[in-house]
């Protein structure tokens, strides 16, 4: 890195650090946490998973130890916005600690696997609600200068937990330890409810009143199952069937939302006449993208003979990318903002589409030339995200009305939801349809590569052609 850019990136942490200023530190340590809670534990629980199988039983029902959890966090980022009238939004966050302590007591007391799967979702339902609560109130804690600043920070809990959630869940993956992966979270719950109505501002509900949309909640968390239970099949006609379903069910969803007056998004969302549309259009392509980053583990180690444990830290290169370039491009704003989200979404998908090429290659000695234009590649699909990702964050809050706001903040983790349960079920049908499964070996294994990473282009083409049209976009 030359001194200049050295400079410019160490004045975007300072002004990071802004965020911990005293007149912040104690907003930010409550809405950082709940963010940080959301990320640690569902890698965590990932990597204890297995564990839980072998201990107690319940294999048929493994894959919805994180359907469960993601269906019902986008509900609890739902009910952010959709609360009843008198309750605030720190008594969401009040809630959603208790709400979540009372899932991971659930979860350690579990005698079978369907109780486990109840405290999934509540877990779901409080880390889901507290996510999306770091972006609501982004806009009372502080002034505007600082809301990308917030969002970057939020980006770097992510990428710091990529690597400290497995490496905590390995310390409990062992007999019944996975238990007191649960237990430990219990009084975190239980801290976190009691701090809340102290460190948090209480701030107006300046929501318009409307009725709860039903319909559209309803199409959304089946939509959101179905492609969570898709991403676990392993059968390529099955795994296609619910993808579709799940599509017809998100389109019947946008549909209601075009003709309804009671709207779960807010006003434009579902027109891409509307530069709010196309921000959230543009988060759902580039977070479908760079999911495809699951399958880069395995092909690293069938192709490549990368050992396991190197093969995660080369696939955290992603989450090391995004978390660099989300400080690097803090600072920025106006013009310089929207060029980062323009050059993110190319520099995101020219990397994941090079990967066509460069781990769909037989490399049975691993040989560091071969490798070492993958791992940047890895780190560049990361990098592209995390260049604009924070600015596409600004957008989203800067082109609602204030009485939109809190369903403006609410839709960020829902799209960033949908985005991974379809980009990890699609990937899945691309691979396997391109004969990973069948023939399989190595030559089922390049194949799959090229025409998954080859196929990923096209969602990356529409987030650059989302992202170019918002350049004059306006409240």
């Amino acid at each position: 890195m030359s001194e200049i850019d050295q400079t410019i990136a160490n004045a975007n942490v300072n002004s990071v650090l802004r965020l911990f200023l005293p007149e912040h530190l104690a907003a930010t340590l409550m809405l950082a946490g709940g963010v940080t809670l959301y990320a640690v534990e569902s890698y965590i629980t990932a990597t204890i998973a297995p564990s839980i199988v072998r201990d107690i039983g319940g294999l048929a029902l493994f894959s919805w130890v994180t359907s469960l959890f993601v269906a019902a966090a986008v509900l609890g980022s739902i009910f952010v916005a959709m609360r009843p009238r008198g309750i605030t939004l720190r008594g969401v966050y009040v809630i959603a600690a208790l709400v979540f302590g009372a899932g991971s007591l659930v979860a350690a007391i579990a005698p079978s696997m369907p109780v486990v799967l109840i405290g999934r979702a509540l877990q779901g339902l409080g880390t889901g609600a507290l996510a999306a609560l770091g972006y609501a109130f982004i806009r009372f804690v502080y002034p505007e200068p600082l809301w990308p600043k917030a969002t970057t920070l939020y980006a770097a809990i992510w990428g710091i937990s990529t690597v400290i959630g497995p490496t905590l869940g390995g310390f409990f993956a062992s007999g019944s330890s996975w238990r007191y992966a649960f237990i430990l979270l219990v009084p975190l719950g239980l801290v976190m409810a009691a701090l809340a109505p102290r460190l948090l501002p209480e701030v107006e509900d300046d929501r318009e009143q409307v009725k709860t949309p039903l319909a559209q909640i309803g199409l959304l968390l089946a939509a959101v199952l179905m492609i969570s239970v898709a991403g676990a099949i392993a059968a390529t006609a099955i795994k296609a069937a619910l993808i579709a379903a799940s599509l017809i069910a998100v389109s019947a969803m946008l549909l209601i939302e075009t003709r309804s007056r009671n709207r779960l998004l807010p006003s434009g969302a579902v027109s891409l006449s509307k530069p709010i549309s196309r921000v959230y259009l543009a988060m759902l392509a580039m977070t479908l993208v760079l999911v495809s980053d699951v399958f880069i583990p395995y092909f690293l180690q069938s192709l490549h003979g990368v050992a396991p444990l190197m093969s995660g830290y080369l696939v955290a290169l992603v989450a090391l990318g995004w978390t660099f370039a989300a400080f690097l491009s803090s600072s920025l704003s106006g013009r310089r903002a929207y060029a980062a989200i323009v050059a993110g979404a190319l520099i995101e998908t020219a990397a994941t589409a090079s990967l066509a090429l460069l781990l769909a290659r037989d490399n049975p000695q691993g040989h560091l030339p071969l490798i070492v234009p993958a791992a940047i590649a890895i780190f560049m699909m990361g990098f592209g995200i995390g260049l604009g990702w924070a600015h596409l964050v600004g957008m989203v809050l800067k082109l609602v009305a204030s009485n939109e706001q809190d369903k403006a903040s609410a839709a960020i983790p829902t799209m960033s939801s949908l985005g991974g349960a379809f980009g990890a079920a699609i990937a899945g049908v691309i691979a396997n349809g391109a004969g990973l499964v069948e023939p399989g070996g190595v030559a089922g294994s390049i194949a799959a590569a090229h025409w998954l990473y080859a196929a990923m282009a096209l969602p990356g083409i529409v987030a650059i052609a989302a992202a170019i049209t918002l350049r004059d976009s306006r409240k």
